[in-house]
């Protein structure tokens, strides 16, 4: 794990944990998960490149395939572990990622043994078995998107529905890849950006909400 951000009020606390894009941990997640905080939820902030950035499509294939002490699913398994014991190790937890990060809440999300209860997913598509899932998801896509195919998107949300989790997604019009990112500043559209964190913020506290 590489950040926390806990709100200022401590009661009744939910864990959300947020895998970046390719791009590693920029200030674009430090200011997503500042705004899920702010609502009351303790985040964590998951930095699967060790401190790196990418400012380029190179970098972020380098820092991708770059060699590592041990595979990024371990590391990933860990941080579910980090954010359980600083809310309450029996908590529905909450889970977005951000494109790359994305494809990893999704596998997450089909860990059977994982207390997964929500999933947020931003310009992000993958399939596998959901029949082992607990979690709704929410989806949001970018109307123009080289980096999710439409195969990818039908194949995960037909599995969704085979497995009968609740699924919602929206599309933004005239957006790409990345825009609620930002740190990408050719891609980022703050107005559809905001729509989307009050949606994710909104899915969060239906789904993680206390018994």
């Amino acid at each position: 794990m590489s950040e926390f951000i806990t709100p200022s009020k401590a009661k009744n606390r939910r864990g959300i944990l947020v895998f970046h894009s390719w791009w590693g941990l920029t200030n674009s997640f430090r200011d997503f998960g500042q705004s899920l905080a702010d609502q009351g939820f303790v985040v964590g902030l998951s930095d699967l490149f060790n401190g790196k950035t990418a400012h380029t499509e190179e970098d972020a294939r380098r820092l991708r395939s770059a060699p590592r002490r041990e595979p990024m699913y371990k590391s990933l398994l860990r941080d579910v572990i980090e954010v359980q014991d600083r809310t309450q190790s029996d908590a529905p937890l909450g889970l977005v990622g951000f494109s790359m990060g994305g494809h990893w809440a999704v596998w997450l999300s089909q860990r059977p043994n994982l207390p997964i209860a929500s999933v947020v997913l931003y310009y992000a598509a993958r399939g596998g078995a959901f029949s082992n899932s607990h979690a709704s998801y929410l989806a949001h896509f970018a109307e123009n998107d080289d980096w999710v195919s439409r195969t990818s998107r039908r194949t995960m949300e037909r599995g969704i529905k085979a497995a009968n989790r609740p699924y919602t997604s929206f599309d933004y019009p005239g957006t790409g890849h990345c825009f609620a990112e930002t740190s990408a500043k050719e891609s980022y559209k703050p107005e559809a950006a905001q729509i989307a964190l009050k949606r994710t913020v909104q899915h969060f506290k239906s789904t993680l909400s206390r018994k």
